[in-house]
């Protein structure tokens, strides 16, 4: 076995537990919290999980990074970002500076303190929005998530 199998298999498992959580708590539980009697209810549940699920997320979206980044230098792949027909590669780097961003940026420093507000004093319209905002980045992730294994595998790669 080798270095690249490694980080591979790393990678593999960093994205199934990452996208896994994403798909959790969008399919699983933004609709039991919806379902909830009161707000009060639904913001503890919510944060709750989402607090636990934020770390996982964190360590998972990190390893992703650093596994994805080792193979594309060990691997010298660079030079595919310069091609649409790599899409799925330009998708998954922009998937993932998306999660990195709410994760290490945003959510520390205000999301969390916004969210808190907004569920506060609209609780109705921001878990409406929450969970919208969820099947987008659900959506997005699947679509990559399909784009990059059918395109590590050649099927995409016309030519």
């Amino acid at each position: 076995m080798d270095d690249v199998t490694i980080a591979r298999a790393l990678h593999v498992l960093a994205v199934v537990l990452w996208i896994g959580g994403v798909a959790f708590v969008t399919m699983v539980l933004l609709p039991a919290v919806r379902n909830l009697e009161t707000p009060e209810e639904r913001v503890v549940l919510f944060e709750t999980v989402e607090r636990r699920f934020g770390g996982q997320a964190r360590v998972t979206t990190a390893l992703a990074g650093l596994t994805g980044l080792y193979m594309l230098a060990r691997l010298g792949l660079w030079d595919r970002f310069l091609s649409a027909a790599y899409w799925w590669m330009h998708a998954m780097v922009f998937v993932w500076l998306l999660f990195t961003l709410m994760l290490f940026v945003a959510e520390p420093l205000f999301l969390r303190r916004w969210l808190h507000a907004c569920v506060t004093s609209r609780p109705q319209l921001t878990f409406g929005l929450v969970e919208r905002l969820h099947w987008i980045l659900l959506v997005l992730s699947l679509i990559t998530l399909i784009g990059a294994v059918l395109g590590s595998h050649g099927a995409l790669v016309i030519g």
